[in-house]
């Protein structure tokens, strides 16, 4: 069985060792690098734990017989904040299929609903079809936006939404 938590102070530790397993397991899935972030203090970490633990941001660690196997974060757009932005979304290769993704996109989307967002926005590469493929299946659509990939010049990110009814 699947649990999810938020991300607090508490388990700040799980956070950073589950946010690195992302960037080493799914370089291309993310604009930022293990390389960059495995050289994170402690305080830049816990400014992203307060970024994700408040009125305009939360984020959520999913845990599977006792093993934190995924992620997932939201945050309130800025100029926008009828638009929660689904981001750092990842699971782990042996709890892929197994709902896990399912229930951290589900409870952003509750919590994104509680903050009166009407639109669940992501981004997601074009070199990922299986996360497209996973996006489509929740409801997700292409805008038609796209933008370059930070990290790779061949890749570019396509945005995607889901109202919020």
């Amino acid at each position: 069985m699947t649990t999810l938590e938020p991300i607090t102070p508490a388990n700040a530790s799980a956070f950073r060792t589950v946010r690195l397993q992302a960037l080493q397991d799914s370089p291309g899935a993310f604009s930022s690098t293990y390389a960059r972030e495995s050289q994170l203090s402690d305080d830049e970490w816990d400014q992203r734990i307060n970024n994700w633990n408040g009125e305009s941001g939360i984020g959520y660690l999913a845990i599977n017989h006792g093993i934190y196997c995924g992620i997932a974060g939201s945050i309130l757009d800025a100029h926008d904040p009828a638009t929660a932005q689904l981001i750092s979304m990842w699971v782990a290769p042996g709890h892929r299929r197994s709902r896990v993704g399912e229930a951290l996109v589900g409870a952003i989307f509750a919590w994104a609903k509680g903050r009166s967002a009407r639109t669940l926005r992501l981004m997601v590469t074009s070199s990922n079809p299986t996360a497209i493929e996973f996006y489509t299946r929740l409801g997700f659509t292409m805008t038609g936006k796209t933008g370059p990939y930070p990290n790779d010049p061949a890749v570019f990110e396509y945005e995607m939404e889901k109202p919020i009814s």
